[in-house]
């Protein structure tokens, strides 16, 4: 709104000072000719001055039909002299707010006119060719110094452009990254706070079932429980610390956390093989950190899976690997023995993170029915050479 308002005032200050420039030498141009003389006869004289204010006053338009009103007192010049200057600043306005065709014909189109000016009322002081330089040198500066303030105008405007395109740009970048912060922040406090939520669910689930349990087998259940828990504060506490870290430098589980999964999952009374003929969960191999995090949070992803839909049914880990080539593990879980009739429902939000997980690092996930009415979930990663 004040932008605005500072432009029209910008732009009444130099209308004003065109007109009172135009009206001084209007009048500058009539005090000469009747010191130089010949004067003409009165009527002309009045005609003269009538057509230059008339042009002066236009003036005040020039914004609105620049080429119109130039045009007219480019005709007018031809019989009036105190038009001239008027003139000569609609010349400048065209060169500034149109196209250089045409300010280049309104252009040819005064000097035309003021020549024949020259040639119905021959200027006393000056020879023909010598007001036709001058004539032709003022139209020349007028025009380029227009052309020249539009294509510093023009430059100014995209320059305006280019930065709000690049702010709206900017502010896009940060939405876009603030959503993926928070979508990694949801699928890391899922994969971290599901795994340890499902082992307590099991846990909780088979000590409230067997209620003819002995005293050492519920304080048993009881320490699986506590223990779990606290592992689950644990994990959320790392989580904590990972996004306030500044450098992100907090240790981040991977590949040699994985047996430790497996053993977390056995304690509940699940059957669980791990087979890792590379030795990728010993750290024989050398997994890049991001392929070790995202294998990692696999099998955690998997084995929740697994308790969940399929309690007490047995679940082999298999993971191959070809350094320099993949990184493929593989979780298959047999038939359920038992129907969860307590098993928390599912949202599908952990697979859907492990999916993104894997395409950033630009792997394959699949999963799928067995053919004994089982779950097979498995990934292939690339291993960068």
């Amino acid at each position: 709104m004040n932008d605005t308002a500072d432009s029209r005032l910008r732009d009444r200050v130099a209308d004003g000072g065109l007109f009172a420039f135009a009206v001084s030498a209007g009048v500058t141009l009539v005090v000469l000719r009747r010191e130089i003389g010949p004067m003409p006869p009165d009527w002309i004289l009045t005609a003269d001055i009538a057509a230059g204010a008339l042009g002066c006053l236009a003036l005040w338009w020039r914004r609105r039909c620049p080429t119109v009103l130039a045009t007219v007192l480019v005709v007018l010049t031809t019989f009036s002299e105190t038009v001239s200057p008027a003139a000569v600043v609609l010349l400048f306005t065209v060169a500034i707010r149109r196209s250089t065709g045409a300010v280049v014909l309104l252009a040819v189109g005064s000097v035309a006119a003021h020549s024949v000016y020259q040639v119905l009322r021959p200027e006393p002081m000056l020879s023909t060719w010598m007001f036709v330089s001058w004539i032709l040198l003022v139209h020349f500066a007028v025009v380029a110094s227009g052309l020249l303030l539009r294509s510093r105008r023009q430059l100014i405007a995209s320059l305006r452009e280019r930065a709000v395109a690049a702010e709206v740009e900017a502010r896009l970048r940060t939405e876009h990254a603030r959503l993926e912060a928070r979508e990694a922040l949801a699928r890391e406090m899922h994969d971290v706070l599901g795994h340890r939520l499902s082992l307590l669910a099991i846990n909780a689930g088979a000590l409230a079932f067997h209620r003819a349990a002995t005293a050492e087998e519920t304080q048993q259940a009881a320490e699986l429980i506590r223990e779990n828990a606290h592992r689950a504060l644990k994990d959320l506490r790392g989580v904590i610390s990972v996004l306030r870290a500044p450098d992100g430098d907090v240790p981040l589980p991977g590949v040699t956390d994985i047996a430790e999964l497996v053993e977390e999952t056995a304690l509940t009374g699940t059957v669980v093989r791990l087979r890792d003929e590379p030795g990728v969960c010993t750290g024989a191999s050398s997994v890049p950190a991001a392929l070790g995090r995202t294998l990692y949070r696999f099998v955690q992803e998997a084995l929740t899976n697994a308790r969940k839909h399929a309690p007490a049914a047995p679940v082999v880990v298999t993971i191959t690997a070809e350094p320099g080539a993949h990184l493929s593990a593989e979780v298959v879980n047999e038939a359920p023995r038992v129907r969860p009739a307590t098993a928390p429902p599912g949202s599908g939000a952990g697979l859907r993170g492990l999916a993104e997980r894997v395409t950033l690092v630009g792997g394959d996930l699949r999963h799928g029915p067995t053919r004994t009415g089982g779950w097979r979930l498995a990934v292939r990663l690339p291993w960068p050479a």
